[in-house]
């Protein structure tokens, strides 16, 4: 007999493991499935909860109406957030910060990125022109570029450790290990440094990053702070890992690598999705379904000449009907109309345009999300993630008749 889970999560970023996450914990069996590593991997790890002005909830408000922040409670909002930090602290990766308050990261080009939510090992990070930062950088890494932050904030010191030739992902690893570790705080006990920061680029390791910067800053006396780096990003690569791992403790069962090649339907509720194998197809089966596939980048959406669609249930997706208009003249700043696409969906996050009873959608495949325009990705993933896991509850309560779902926790 064929299992059948309580929910299959389809996506497997922000949004999807953010929504799989909480129904877990309300005692869901729940499927995650996913292509492949979501585009959190090219991520700085920080999170963008509204990327304008200086308090985010307050300018959720003035976002336009049609915004999915606006499906859902400036209280919502806070308690979602404060959730999925809680969650990825539970995995050993402590995040700070409010979603009242914005602050800025020194990012590689030696500017600031306006941001809200950032790791631990970011806490530091200062932007100020003012400052007085010694960067250490490593002989060989390709990836990091300190001319660049030395040329925009003058009081900038430099030290090169020689690691050979070396990427951010060979020396996360290296890092991990006890001799790297040992030589590397030996060298840096011989290195002057009078700076009032230390900043490094964000090599420290994959799960001991926490640890391995309280330990510089033990051997300098000095707030260290780490520098998201070009992707791909060791410190967007530790938040997806940790949300992963956080949900394999939970139970949550993955099938990774395999698109999507067919929906089954009965009726108004979706039954199954069969995965595309070499062999015979893998048919998983659900009472209820999240799509969290996100938007052009990662795969959720596709535009071809005759519009755009979505690529699993063939929703149907808002788009400008005029393909003219879909792009500025201008890059930057992204007032691109084509950035409106997605899916419209209904206050329990079900798709508008179709009655499918036991279908949510979550993230960036949502229509008039505007991420890159408004600086909300993440934050926004995390919220309509955490409210299409809270419509699903509801839902499988109904259809179960007052029992949520087929297990506890």
């Amino acid at each position: 007999m064929e299992e059948i889970y309580d929910v299959v999560v389809i996506g497997g970023g922000m949004a999807g493991l953010g929504a799989a996450i909480r129904l877990a914990k309300e005692g869901c069996h729940v499927a995650v499935v996913s292509r492949g590593d979501p585009i959190l991997c090219l991520s700085t790890g920080c999170i963008d909860v509204l990327a304008s002005g200086e308090n985010p909830l307050n300018g959720i408000a003035n976002l336009p109406p049609q915004h999915p922040y606006h499906l859902v409670s400036a209280e919502f909002i806070k308690e979602a957030l404060a959730y999925f930090l809680n969650e990825i602290a539970l995995g050993g990766l402590p995040y700070v910060g409010s979603p009242e308050e914005n602050r800025h990261v020194l990012t590689p080009l030696g500017v600031g990125k306006t941001t809200c939510l950032v790791p631990e090992t970011m806490a530091a990070s200062t932007a100020e022109k003012e400052s007085r930062i010694h960067v250490i950088s490593f002989a060989g890494l390709k990836d990091f570029y300190p001319s660049y932050i030395m040329a925009r904030i003058p009081a900038t010191d430099l030290s090169v450790y020689e690691a050979g030739p070396v990427s951010t992902m060979f020396l996360a690893t290296q890092f991990e290990t006890d001799e790297f570790l040992e030589r590397f705080l030996n060298w840096l006990k011989g290195t002057d440094i009078t700076a009032d920061r230390i900043a490094i680029p964000a090599v420290l390791g994959w799960m001991r990053a926490l640890e391995i910067k309280r330990m510089i800053e033990e051997e300098t006396k000095r707030p260290v702070f780490e520098i998201p780096t070009l992707p791909p990003s060791v410190a967007g690569i530790r938040l997806h890992r940790t949300l992963k791992r956080r949900a394999l403790d939970l139970g949550i069962q993955f099938y990774l690598g395999k698109p999507i090649e067919t929906v089954e339907m009965a009726g108004h509720l979706v039954e199954a999705v069969t995965l595309e194998s070499m062999g015979r197809p893998t048919r998983v089966n659900g009472n209820a379904f999240i799509l969290a596939t996100g938007s052009f980048v990662s795969g959720g959406l596709l535009s071809q000449r005759e519009g755009v669609t979505e690529g699993v249930f063939r929703l149907p997706v808002f788009y400008p009907p005029d393909r003219a208009t879909w792009f500025g003249e201008n890059f930057f700043p992204p007032e691109h109309p084509i950035e409106d696409a997605g899916v419209l969906v209904d206050e329990e996050f079900r798709p508008r345009a179709v009655e499918i009873d036991n279908l949510f959608v979550a993230g960036s495949i949502l229509a008039y999300a505007r991420v890159l325009r408004y600086g909300c990705g993440h934050g926004m993933a995390i919220v309509t993630g955490q409210a299409a896991a809270s419509s699903c509850l509801k839902y499988l309560k109904v259809a179960a008749q007052g029992d949520t779902c087929s297990r506890t926790v």
